[in-house]
């Protein structure tokens, strides 16, 4: 990105491919980032799901990395925050990874 303006506009991009994120389904940074067009910045993603925890609508929790691991909990103010969201959605969660992680896969590109 070269300007914050640039980084915005991203972040706001992100956030409208997570709130299309169905309850009870999670996905990747590095799907979004590709989804976007911009497969190599999984990384940026992470950062907008940071930032993402004053916006109410956006569920960033729904967000993990590649192998179902809740590799953002301790920025959800609490390092249960996440796990329990989740949690609350049917999912069940051991050593801090989504155990039916594949089942329950949301590949924008396909939302079916």
């Amino acid at each position: 990105m070269k300007n914050t303006s640039d980084s915005a506009d991203f972040f706001d991009r992100v956030y409208d491919v997570v709130r299309q994120i169905p309850e009870g389904r999670v996905t990747s940074y590095g799907v979004i980032a590709g989804h976007l067009g911009m497969r190599r910045s999984a990384r940026m993603v992470g950062w907008a799901m940071n930032a993402a925890h004053s916006k109410t609508d956006v569920p960033a929790h729904r967000v993990v990395n590649r192998n179902g691991l809740l590799t953002g909990k301790h920025h959800f103010g609490g390092l249960r925050v996440m796990q329990q969201l989740l949690e609350n959605e049917g999912h069940q969660i051991e050593d801090d990874q989504i155990t039916h992680f594949k089942q329950v896969f949301w590949d924008p590109a396909n939302p079916m």
